[in-house]
């Protein structure tokens, strides 16, 4: 692995470095505040591209490697990481999702839709019953003709109110449990979908979440994607490339709250002096530099290892378990040098430490991690 950044990655991500400092810095507060982020952001960023990342340009998409994807997702994740979590849901799961195991005809037909950001994309595996088990979910879908019958609740979809296409994982074989999933393309405004009210959050608040209820939801057949009852290893390959996206999130969020900690240790004065003068706070940064370095590097691999189709699920656990890790101790350090006012809303490092506690939850648990490298190491 080369571990200078080629020209077309600091392209990418110095243009999202651009847009993060322009469009997302100055506004996050308020996404954070109004818990919602306008239509017009979103607008923007298909303009530049950015809602196809990975797409084939025949499809109109920008068909980037990971590893510039995920340059760029640190940085929108720097500047807001509830924006980014949306955009990475879009490109990493659903896009990617269609690109990998749709038809032709399902190719055509969404991913130039979702590359312009007409369509925004959502993901629909948790249920209120089924979280870390994945495979234990309860929605059904039972074939009636040419259509499918969705009946059940999924929970925490991210991009739920403002998606216009979801792929849904549901039981088509109950006595095969997992091994009876299947996915299905879902578009808004299907009869029997309801869309729930959106989730009042710790963090992340500008990211849309919500509940999704199908209610004798009827689903074309030709929605199918991939085979019947192989929606759980669907599922599961795409969690993959979720885990190295929260990876990237982590360290953006680390970054933006390690840059405020170091700013604000050389303005700050006690004693007589600046608090960064002070072994105490300077190790703290020491620390903090090394951790994020440690996790962009894990995260750099593991998005390395995909581009060039080598093994990468137990190197993606690494990276988001390292990552998801570094982003809580960064930012509770943030706050511990701030002082008094690193609990106060008008510091950025309080939203830091808000935004960063679900990384160790969810696309798995830090727990969930610990299982996938222990297999690894044991087998």
């Amino acid at each position: 692995m080369d571990f200078q950044l080629s020209e077309d990655n600091i392209l990418i991500r110095d243009a999202a470095r651009e847009f993060a400092e322009k469009r997302l810095f100055p506004n996050a507060e308020k996404f954070d505040v109004e818990a919602e982020i306008p239509q017009s952001i979103y607008d923007e960023l298909a303009e530049l591209g950015y809602m196809g990342m990975m797409v084939p340009e025949k499809y109109g998409g920008m068909e980037l490697d990971n590893l510039t994807y995920i340059c760029a997702m640190e940085e929108f994740a720097r500047g807001c990481a509830g924006l980014m979590i949306g955009l990475s849901v879009h490109n990493s799961l659903v896009c990617e999702a269609i690109l990998r195991y749709g038809t032709e005809e399902q190719k055509d037909k969404y991913l130039p839709e979702l590359a312009s950001g007409k369509l925004i994309g959502a993901y629909c595996l948790t249920e209120p019953g089924s979280g870390t088990d994945a495979g234990s979910l309860k929605t059904t879908a039972t074939l009636d003709g040419d259509y499918y019958i969705l009946n059940g609740t999924k929970s925490f979809v991210t991009n739920a109110g403002i998606a216009g296409l979801y792929l849904v994982f549901v039981l088509t074989n109950k006595e095969a449990k997992s091994h009876g999933i299947s996915c299905f393309i879902v578009e808004k405004g299907t009869p029997g979908m309801e869309i729930g009210q959106k989730e009042k959050k710790m963090g992340l608040r500008g990211s849309e979440t919500r509940q999704i209820l199908f209610d004798d939801c009827r689903v074309p057949a030709q929605n199918l994607l991939g085979e019947k009852d192989n929606g759980f290893k669907i599922a599961l390959s795409l969690l993959t490339n979720g885990r190295i996206g929260v990876g990237a999130q982590s360290v953006g969020i680390a970054q933006a709250a390690y840059e405020e900690a170091v700013k604000y240790s050389k303005v700050r004065e006690q004693f007589g002096r600046p608090i960064c003068d002070f072994q105490a706070v300077s190790f703290k940064l020491a620390e903090m530099a090394l951790r994020i370095d440690a996790s962009r590097l894990l995260v750099h691999r593991a998005a390395w290892l995909k581009d060039n189709d080598m093994p990468h699920i137990t190197e993606s656990s690494m990276a988001k378990l390292f990552a998801s890790r570094t982003a809580n101790w960064v930012a509770n350090e943030a706050v511990q040098i701030h002082g008094g006012y690193g609990y106060i809303k008008e510091y950025p490092v309080e939203r830091y430490f808000r935004d960063a506690r679900v990384t160790e939850i969810y696309e798995g648990t830090s727990e969930v991690q610990k299982i996938v490298i222990s297999r690894a190491v044991l087998k």
